[in-house]
């Protein structure tokens, strides 16, 4: 049986570890200030237990606004650093608003201090100790790969960038008419006769197969990977690998059956799940359209000064089952954009008055796509809407592009919280993986996690 096993934290893993230890060490903070200083705010007593969950939840719900849980940002001091302060005055502060759920306002300014300090401090405790022992390369996963020796490099970049923690660190060449050593990198090329020994010797926490030729799973490895998945090993396929640890769709490894991979989301056939969501798109879209009325009269006079031109801009775009419909945006480009046909949008176009760059950054332009919602042309959650002419260039080369069309397109999506602008057919690729991950996993819970991501590019200004 299996022995040695090194320390690993999944990434789903220290997600949860780190929003409940966030909230464990800000009571154990507010126990310590109570216990050393005149602290009154906050008591702990059975009778107003629920003190401490409505502080959990608001910890929870603005450290996601505030990105504590996007693990590259908790893994970076100075970016953790800012998100603990942000988290820490809004958490602060909501909590001291809502004497309905939580304590009355204290009549001392110097309790608020101390709540704030506490909150603050208890998250900078932790979260310096996170940094130090569980983001280190102790817990990191080692991973040995089976697959074509051309496939080594691809299949390597793609999983570790994303999780440095995940480490391949050897692979069996299954392409038998390439049977010749290869290295890459650190990546040591394993012979069969040594699998399991090595497995065993450098603490493998799993097999990952990623070779789609049959003939190169000989019977000499199917069986050493019996053993080991015997002796208690995990043996995973690596397209689910990646989907889990990506959250993308690896469609450049499908095959034309692909479809037969790719079970849709329930909740898109789901009624019930989708007359909920087209109330709260009519909520949103009527409060979305209150605020743009009550920016218009900023938003006219930076269009006179900054754009000198027309104020919407209409457009056709690709809908849902590929209906074309026509898009209402703010104009954020000078005239005639476009005299030499259609092209991408690119980072710093020149194309984009500097008027248009802030409404960009901050998602004004896109208000008025609220009256597309309303009209039921897009949802507020899906694929990006883009332009016939585009689409057909992109289902060329991508078969399958045209499957993001089963749904409504949206005004926010999980590409675009996920992924930066998409300037090249490559960038194109990836924001697909993103948005058929969408299709295929969509649920509530996810809709609520595009809700809070969408705030957090809002906030800090990341429009595209």
């Amino acid at each position: 049986m299996r022995s040695g096993k090194e320390i690993h934290f999944e990434i789903s893993e220290r997600k949860i570890l780190l929003r409940l230890f966030d909230v464990l060490s800000i009571v154990l903070s507010l126990y310590a200030v109570d216990y050393f200083f005149n602290f009154n705010y906050f008591n702990f007593t059975s009778q107003n237990f629920y003190w401490i969950v409505v502080l959990g939840l608001y910890v929870n719900i603005l450290g996601t606004v505030f990105e504590m849980y996007n693990l590259q940002v908790a893994s970076n001091q100075f970016q953790v650093i800012r998100s603990i302060v942000l988290t820490s005055c809004t958490t602060a502060l909501f909590y001291l608003l809502t004497p309905v759920f939580t304590p009355f306002l204290p009549l001392s300014r110097l309790q608020i201090v101390y709540f704030f300090l506490a909150i603050f401090g208890g998250l900078l405790a932790w979260r310096i100790f996170y940094q130090a022992f569980l983001a280190s390369y102790r817990f990191e996963k080692k991973v040995v790969l089976i697959c074509d020796r051309e496939e080594v490099e691809e299949l390597v970049t793609g999983l570790e960038n994303i999780d440095p923690h995940y480490r391949i660190i050897g692979y069996i060449n299954s392409d038998i008419t390439h049977n010749d050593s290869f290295r890459y990198d650190y990546v040591t090329n394993l012979d069969i006769n040594e699998f399991d020994d090595f497995v065993k010797n450098n603490s493998v926490s799993e097999i990952v197969i990623a070779s789609q030729k049959t003939d190169g799973m000989t019977v000499p490895l199917y069986n050493k990977l019996l053993y080991l998945l015997e002796s208690g090993y995990i043996i995973r396929e690596y397209t689910q690998v990646y989907e889990t640890i990506t959250q993308r769709i690896p469609i450049q490894h499908f095959d034309k059956d692909f479809y037969r991979y790719f079970p849709f989301s329930r909740s898109n056939q789901n009624k019930l799940y989708l007359l909920v969501v087209r109330i709260l798109e009519i909520i949103l879209s009527l409060a979305g359209l209150t605020i743009g009325l009550l920016l218009l009269p900023f938003i006219l006079l930076g269009n006179l000064l900054g754009n000198s031109g027309k104020l919407f801009y209409l457009q056709t775009r690709v809908g849902k089952n590929g209906i074309p419909f026509v898009i209402y945006k703010l104009r954020t480009m000078v005239k005639n954009a476009e005299k030499d046909g259609a092209v991408f949008t690119t980072n710093n176009d020149i194309r984009v008055t500097p008027f248009g760059k802030f409404l960009r950054k901050a998602r004004i332009d896109e208000i008025p796509q609220f009256i597309n919602i309303l009209k039921g042309d897009m949802g507020f959650i899906g694929p990006r809407p883009e332009r016939p002419v585009f689409v057909q260039e992109l289902a060329e080369v991508m078969p399958f592009y045209d499957t993001r069309h089963v749904i409504k397109p949206g005004l926010t999506g999980w590409a675009q919280v996920n992924y930066a602008y998409g300037e090249t057919m490559a960038d194109s690729l990836i924001k697909l993986q993103y948005d058929l991950y969408y299709i295929k996993h969509r649920s509530v819970f996810l809709d609520l996690n595009i809700l809070i991501k969408t705030f957090s590019t809002v906030l800090f200004y990341r429009g595209q």
